[in-house]
């Protein structure tokens, strides 16, 4: 086996997996200053570490390498290290190991689906960040959470075999293990498994549902892990596999587009911000289909900030629903009197994620249109610029209007612990300061950068689309024209893997425990058929042998059944006639000196 350490170091997924484990050995203090020395030791490692292959070794034959690092995962690692320090700070006051060792199990499997230089290694990651993260949504324990959990599950199972069976065909198509550009090829099944298998992860619609089912039942700081690891994992194996792919620039198009007008209508505010996360992806969805280099720089880019001020957004509203155990429109509204500080946060992530001018969504987003632009693929740009005003609509107004502001709900709640400041005080800090200085974003992305955000014709047409956004806004609130936030649920196309997860359910209920139960009828009677067999079976014997017995002695009982019933009775009691044994004895030793005899 090859080495697996580097200069004396473990891998940072290893750091934040096997550094889990001692998580409920802790308590107190030290248990929190534990908990963030574990991605801070990974962020400095990744920091120190040269491009290259680092921790080779082999499993059964095959090379496995667990640090692939190039420009693509390095800023993809570092952005997942930082976001992974706030979330644990943002968590430091829950007292449920649960959560803090599938949070860190979840991020560590992240980072080993980043730099696994095997597809043998990546499977494996990809598969604890399916178990791991299903723990935040469970954790929750309430019946809601149980069940979308289990959907949850239930869907990266599915992607999970499908990225599987893609794996063992290409391992046995091109005799190795590692992978890099694999691109999509209609003759190629293994490239159309693996295509699929990530896309699930991507929440590329209509494989999305899962998505805004599970987040919103997760736990106030589960969602933030959630909102950052999953589906920016498989952005990045997009990016590394399937750059240049034209048929994800249109399901990165639907993918912006659609989510928006469920969010419109959404109630719960955790399901608008997951449909915005799709919203967003469908984006960095776009810059990997056109594969260019400003395309990819664009999607790095935007990956790396959409997770702070994501985080950020989950983070205000897990805040609030900390607070007031509420998180939907209509329980909210007014906290800006009593939560200042938090609804600061939300505005910040908000005119992030809708890409103001000084904020970092505008630094990154304008990459990918940009790309498109150059690209001259006219309908994408205009479905772009639709889908920016639209998550400026919804996410940039509707989150914090009906949180902090609106109709006030008669709340009066406290700002949330001091931890939970920190965290989304650091997370609004980046937004901010990426926004304004987008210099050292863009010196780790994968390829050179000439880009530059701040051009007169940039700013101008992006202040045109988020005016034009905040005046239909304006006016549909002012007229009574905005849809009602109502306590309903709207189906997209979760109701059929709803109803598939219940037929299923219900299929394997069926099917399975009936032949549960048909076995162990079979077993229970072939059990009892054994032991009453072998209950008579002595007696059985005995009659054969002691017929001889019964003909020699002139006994009475020469009649079949009343030996036998006479044989069983000597046995229950154990009282053998004495003669009865000698003669048996003598027979017995008779054969004996025949046999010999004979032999």
């Amino acid at each position: 086996m090859d080495q697996i350490f580097f200069s004396g170091t473990l891998p940072p997924s290893l750091i934040f997996i096997l550094g889990a484990m001692l998580v409920p050995a802790l308590s107190g203090r030290l248990k929190q200053v534990y908990l963030l020395m574990l991605p801070l030791a990974a962020l400095l490692m990744l920091m120190s570490m040269p491009n290259g292959m680092h921790w080779n070794t082999s499993l059964l034959g095959y090379d496995l390498v667990l640090g692939r690092i190039d420009g693509l995962s390095r800023a993809f690692g570092y952005i997942f290290s930082l976001v992974s320090f706030i979330a644990v700070l943002f968590a430091l006051q829950v007292k449920d190991d649960i959560q803090h060792v599938a949070g860190l199990c979840y991020a560590g499997a992240a980072l080993g689906v980043t730099f696994a230089g095997d597809l043998i290694s990546l499977y494996i990651f990809w598969e604890i960040m399916a178990v791991a993260s299903t723990f935040l949504i469970l954790a929750r324990r309430t019946k809601s959470a149980h069940g979308a959990a289990f959907r949850y599950i239930m869907v990266h199972i599915v992607g999970g075999l499908l990225l599987l069976a893609g794996v063992v065909m290409k391992i046995s198509q091109t005799g190795t293990t590692a992978f890099d550009y694999i691109g999509l090829g209609l003759n190629d099944p293994a490239s159309i498994l693996i295509f699929l298998g990530i896309a699930i992860n991507a929440a590329i619609p209509p494989l999305h549902s899962w998505l805004q089912d599970a987040y919103p039942e997760a736990t106030a700081t589960g969602a933030v892990f959630l909102s950052a690891f999953t589906t920016k994992s498989a952005v990045y194996l997009m990016a590394r596999t399937y750059p240049g792919t034209e048929l994800l620039i249109w399901l990165g198009a639907a993918m912006a587009a659609i989510p928006i007008f469920y969010a419109v209508l959404e109630n719960d505010l955790r399901r608008v911000l997951a449909y915005s996360l799709i919203n967003q992806v469908g984006f960095m969805m776009v810059g990997v289909g056109i594969g260019s280099e400003l395309a990819i720089n664009g999607t790095v880019a935007h990956a790396f900030c959409h997770i702070l001020y994501k985080a950020l957004l989950f983070m205000s509203i897990g805040a609030v629903m900390h607070m007031t155990g509420r998180s939907r429109c209509t329980d909210l509204g007014g906290l800006y009197r009593t939560m200042p500080l938090t609804c600061l946060f939300c505005i910040i992530g908000a005119a992030s994620i809708s890409a103001f001018p000084l904020f970092s969504g505008f630094v990154s987003k304008s990459m990918i249109i940009s790309a498109t632009g150059h690209g001259k693929i006219v309908a994408v740009w205009l479905i772009l610029q639709f889908a920016s005003a639209g998550v400026f609509h919804h996410a940039g107004i509707k989150v914090p209007f009906f949180t902090f502001f609106g109709h006030d709900s008669g709340l009066r709640p406290k700002e949330p612990p001091l931890n939970m400041l920190l965290a989304m005080g650091i997370a609004a800090f980046l937004c901010v300061y990426l926004g304004v200085n987008p210099g050292p974003l863009y010196s780790i992305l994968p390829f050179p950068v000439e880009y530059v955000p701040y051009t007169g014709a940039h700013v101008v047409a992006q202040l045109q689309l988020l005016m034009f956004g905040a005046l239909a806004f304006t006016l549909l609130i002012l007229s009574g024209k905005y849809p009602a936030e109502i306590r309903a649920i709207n189906l997209d196309t979760d109701w059929f893997y709803r109803k598939g997860g219940r037929l299923f359910y219900v299929v394997a209920d069926k099917v399975f425990n009936g032949i549960n139960a048909v076995s162990a009828r079979l077993t229970t009677g072939a059990v009892r058929g054994l032991a009453a067999l072998c209950d008579a079976l002595p007696a059985t014997v005995a009659v054969i042998i002691t017929a001889p017995v019964n003909w020699l002695s002139g006994s009475e009982r020469r009649n079949g059944h009343a030996w036998k019933a006479f044989v069983q009775e000597a046995l229950a009691t154990g009282t053998v006639p004495t003669g009865a044994t000698i003669l048996v004895i003598t027979l017995g030793l008779a054969c004996l000196v025949a046999v010999a005899l004979v032999l």
